[in-house]
């Protein structure tokens, strides 16, 4: 210790670095700026921590990076198991023979194949979707790639002939603009006149004024009010026309096809070309051919301007000099042949000569070489050569046998055609016509084997059956074709064969059309489909068509399959009776009632029928069989109905009176009340009528009856006691509020019939026809403010009531607002009858009588139950129609028998009225409606 030097004469150690094991670093002060030296690196640091922690033996310090110990061993012991051959513990000395050594290998090459397959789909749909997205999204060289590749034929000749680009900028308009802006010409003496009367006053009045033809402004102007008038009701007429010709979903077409066509064919008529255009046009077309004379369409459009213009020979000369430069191309030469037609056609045939040197393989100019001459013989001749020179034209062997008139020659052509021509359908299926029966199958055959995917051959085959009245080999016909198309995967769509089908039927191959129906409509649909509705919808769409017989078809066919189907056999009845006779329809009803005894409607309309047809007694064991079936009360109503017709009224009141025993509904008790009232037995009906109420207190129309019994006996306090207790009995019943307040105001009560109207209103909120009611009777009152009142009001509770806009239009408009407010109407309620009936009305009055039927027609087609809108056409009809058209109307409601309308039903319902054709009513109606 003697010999130690002292501590703090000794030098620094090298990199020291004074409180670094406390964590400390250097630094430098500004006095060490001079001859300070560089402090340590960090790996010096490093290395330095490191040395004292092993000396003092602590753990390294992490604050500038060192690794721990037990980190790194965690790093080693990591790795240590992620390695596969680095085997230790149980497995340290493990045995490994060649068992493993394939196993491994076998897996190694499963993996491998695996990722091989699994690469190839990625790369192939990656490839794919690239594909995809390319094509929806070209670069921009690639859109033009085809250009670029034609520039490559460009000369230097035809470069330096491009056109110059046009002015798109708008700078030489812009320059004219201004030269004329800059233009002055002298003022017209009447100018200066005008500006020198128009400071004076006029006192004085024209006769054009004093008629009421305008009036004069002040500063000069005249307004012609007539005018104004005139065009105001041409922009409402306009309004109504489009409005009535949109569809169902309010939109209307903004075009007039006629007009429009019209117009096309006035912008076109010869003499009033525009020349400026025609000589841009020329200047466009000339450049076209300089800069590609090989183009073909260039000089046909060249020549047909010059046409067009008027100057033949400058046409001529162009499609000449574009045959010489374009001898290849067939419609510069038709263009050519066509142009120089004139007389014997002389110079047309030269050029058709040229023509085929140069093109002697083209159908085209061979036909029209044929067509220049005049000779039949001529014309045989030219198609003979064409045929050496095109033996495989189809056209052409049809032309050939088309010129033949004897139709032994004719089968010779279209026989040697087949030869040349196997494939070709049409030669096959012409052949046949021309042949025998026996014959034809023969050639059919012959057709079948050589094209056996052709399903034109078996429906012609099923054609000839039909012709020769075999129905049954029509059907064995189609099902062996259908066997052998599918066979050969060339079956068509279910859709397809409708088409063909509907076709066959057009051409009157009825039995064909039935036939291709049943062994193709079920094509491709399985079991689980909705095959019912999706076959529904395909007859429903072919009687749009009017393709009858298919529908008729396709009914048949669904009924085979769903034979208890209600639904399908009223579409089956209903297109009998629209488009069938009386005896298939009486078949098919028989047949539904056998498939659906428990229908009441299929055996009403099997009596209905039979009555109608007056087989009375037929209709009388059509319902003993129905009520053997079912005896509900439709079955004893009608069976009443047909008695009471035939005048047996004995023997209907005993059906009535077993029908209130046996079925006992309120609808059987009205029945029986209707029927004594008919018959004037007014104590019967009363006596009923009470009966009835004890049974079915809340029965409206019991209430209704009550009340008009002792209406008829005059007995006006028992009627209204009847109203009044069926009111509060049936508070929703409109029909018996509307008769209490039609009561009252018969009976004078005119407050109490409005007192009756807001109650109903009350207990029936937002009804139009209580609203209607309550309006006309303030108009009726002649209290015209108080109605405009309530229809201001009855229009914010209902605005698309079409009744309410007629009463408003009709009677609570004037007559030069009623367009206007129709028009208004239209736009808020869609369709509507008496919408269309008071648009109608207004176009009758203003003697528009097209219009008008239009407009009446348009309502009866929308609801043809309305029997008010039948009243109104007929009661047009008497005045301006034809007595054809008369028939037509009266015919047409007799078979729609309407049951609805305020007139109508008032009318219709009398007791008297009960035995009443259609036609009679519709004639009663007539005097009553207003």
């Amino acid at each position: 210790m003697v010999g130690r030097q002292d501590f703090l004469s000794q030098p620094a150690p090298e990199n020291y670095v004074a409180g670094l094991g406390r964590g400390a670093t250097g630094f430098t002060t500004r006095s060490d700026l001079g001859p300070a030296r560089e402090g340590p690196s960090e790996e010096q640091f490093k290395e330095a921590l490191a040395k004292r922690a092993r000396e003092l033996g602590a753990p390294v310090p992490t604050a500038y990076g060192a690794t721990e110990k037990k980190e790194e061993e965690e790093a080693e012991e990591a790795e240590r198991f992620q390695d596969p051959d680095n085997e230790v513990g149980l497995f340290a000395h493990g045995f490994y023979d060649k068992d493993d050594d394939e196993a491994d290998r076998i897996y190694q090459a499963v993996d491998e194949k695996m990722e091989k397959r699994r690469k190839a789909r990625r790369e192939e749909r990656e490839q794919k979707e690239r594909e995809e997205y390319e094509a929806k999204n070209p670069k921009i060289s690639q859109q033009f790639a085809d250009a670029k590749r034609a520039l490559s034929t460009v000369t230097d000749e035809e470069w330096a002939n491009i056109p110059e680009v046009n002015d798109l900028t708008g700078r030489n308009k812009r320059a004219r603009q201004a030269r004329m802006q800059n233009r002055f010409y002298a003022v017209p003496d009447s100018v200066i006149a005008a500006a020198r009367d128009a400071t004076q006053l006029e006192t004085s009045i024209s006769a054009d004024e004093a008629n009421g033809g305008g009036s004069e402004a002040a500063d000069g102007t005249t307004t012609n009010f007539a005018q104004i008038g005139a065009a105001r009701e041409k922009v409402l007429q306009v309004g109504l026309d489009r409005a009535g010709k949109s569809d169902s979903n309010g939109t209307s077409t903004s075009i007039d096809p006629r007009g429009y066509l019209t117009s096309l064919d006035k912008s076109s008529t010869n003499g009033e070309h525009n020349v400026g255009d025609v000589a841009r046009t020329r200047s466009l077309l000339e450049s076209v051919i300089k800069t590609n004379p090989k183009h073909a369409p260039g000089w046909i459009s060249a020549a047909r301007l010059e046409e067009f213009a008027g100057k033949i020979v400058a046409a001529r000369t162009l499609i000449n000099r574009g045959c010489q430069n374009c001898p290849k191309s067939e419609d510069a030469w038709l263009e050519a042949i066509r142009l120089h037609m004139s007389g014997d056609n002389h110079n047309s045939k030269v050029i058709a000569a040229n023509a085929l040197e140069n093109n002697p393989r083209s159908t085209k100019l061979w036909i029209a070489a044929m067509e220049l001459e005049s000779d039949p013989r001529a014309k045989k001749r030219v198609i003979r050569k064409a045929l050496d020179q095109v033996p495989q034209s189809v056209d052409l062997w049809k032309t050939a046998s088309n010129l033949e008139e004897d139709p032994a020659d004719a089968r010779l052509l279209l026989s040697r055609a087949t030869e040349f021509i196997p494939l070709s359908i049409e030669l096959w299926l012409a052949l046949a016509r021309l042949e025998s029966p026996d014959n034809a199958r023969k050639v059919l055959n012959k057709a079948r084997k050589a094209v056996p995917t052709a399903y034109e051959v078996w429906i012609a085959a099923c054609r000839l059956e039909e012709q020769l009245d075999l129905p049954a080999m029509v059907r064995k016909v189609m099902e062996r074709g259908i066997k052998s198309l599918a066979k050969e995967n060339a079956m068509l769509k279910r859709e397809e064969w409708i088409a063909e089908a509907e076709k066959a039927e057009n051409e009157g191959a009825f039995q064909t059309c039935a036939a291709i129906i049943e062994y193709t409509l079920g094509w491709d649909l399985d079991e689980d489909d909705d095959r019912k509705d999706v076959w529904m919808a395909d007859a429903k769409e072919s009687i749009a068509r009017g393709n009858y017989e298919t529908a008729r078809a396709m009914y048949a066919y669904t009924l085979r399959v769903f034979v208890n189907k209600l639904s399908v056999w009223k579409a089956a009845t209903d297109l009998e009776r629209s488009h069938g006779t009386k005896e298939s329809l009486h078949q098919l009803l028989e047949k539904a009632v056998e498939a659906c005894p428990s229908s009441d409607d299929l055996w009403l309309q099997l009596a209905r029928e039979k009555w109608h047809n007056g087989q009375i007694d037929d209709a009388r064991r059509v319902l003993a069989r129905a009520f053997n079936q079912n005896a509900s009360e439709n079955i004893w109503l009608a069976a009443v109905k047909l008695e009471a017709d035939s005048k047996k009224f004995d023997e209907a009141r005993d059906l009535l009176s077993r029908a209130r025993q046996e079925a006992g509904t309120d609808r059987v008790w009205i029945k029986s009340v209707s029927f004594e009232r008919q018959l004037d037995n007014t104590d019967i009906a009363l006596d009923l009528v009470n009966q009835g109420l004890q049974l079915f207190p809340n029965a409206s129309k019991l209430w209704m009856m009550k009340g008009q019994i002792y209406e008829d006996k005059a007995n006006i306090p028992k009627a209204r006691e009847a109203y009044n207790t069926g009111t509060r009995a049936c508070p929703k019943s409109v029909p018996l509020w509307l008769l209490a307040a039609r009561l009252e105001e018969r009976a004078g009560v005119i407050v109490k019939a409005r007192s009756i109207l807001d109650r109903a209103r009350l207990a029936v909120p937002k009804n139009a026809d209580l609203w209607c009611e309550s309006v006309r009777l303030e108009r009726r009152a002649n209290n015209t403010a108080a109605a405009n009142n309530l229809m201001a009001q009855a229009l914010q509770q209902v605005p698309n009531s079409g009744l309410l806009w007629s009463e408003k239009i009709m009677h609570l408009e004037a007559r030069t607002q009623r367009k206007a407010r129709a028009l208004e109407a239209i736009k808020k309620v869609d369709n509507d009858r008496n919408l269309f009936v008071a648009v109608a009305r207004i176009f009758w009055a203003e003697r528009k009588l097209d219009k008008a039927a239009s407009w009446f027609e348009r309502a009866v087609v929308l609801d043809a139950d309305y029997g008010d809108t039948w009243a109104w056409y007929y009661k047009f009809l008497m005045q301006h129609g034809t007595d054809e058209k008369k028939a037509e109307v009266i015919e047409k409601c007799t078979m729609a028998e309407p049951k609805h309308g305020e007139v109508w039903q008032r009318i219709a319902k009398e007791p008297r009225h009960a035995h009443k054709t259609s036609e009679e009513v519709l004639k009663m109606v007539v005097a009553e409606v207003q």
